[in-house]
């Protein structure tokens, strides 16, 4: 086998690794649409969405206290998330403390955490 072919491979695996890893359900911070605190963070997405995986495995090693909810598994999540988006079903849709982040980043995230008035 060629060293092309079997760094392909590897990415390959590594690639795979990463899909499951990331869409994962995390233990202790995962809940209904009824059930979530948003009086904190809550962080709305949904399986195989790229931006999700990025912004939960950034957030994976943080010390940021939030939810996650699943919008394919809580049509009420779904409808919120479309309400705030114009009918459009756009994840990661997140709220911090009532406010709403569409497709934010890490770092944009955390700062409106950290921001007064913000629960972390």
């Amino acid at each position: 086998m060629s060293p092309l072919m079997t760094a392909l491979l590897v990415f390959l695996a590594l690639y795979v690794a990463w899909m499951v890893v990331a869409n994962l359900p995390r233990r202790g911070r995962s809940a209904s649409y009824g059930r979530a605190d948003h009086t904190g963070v809550v962080l709305y997405w949904r399986p195989g969405c790229r931006y999700c995986m990025r912004l939960r495995m950034g957030l994976r090693f943080t010390p940021l206290a939030y939810t996650e909810v699943n919008i394919w598994r809580d049509p009420e999540a779904a409808a919120f998330v479309r309400s705030v988006n114009n009918g459009n079903e756009t994840v990661p849709t997140v709220t911090v403390a009532g406010r709403v982040l569409v497709n934010p980043s890490r770092r944009q995230l955390l700062e409106a955490a950290a921001s007064p008035g913000a629960a972390s």
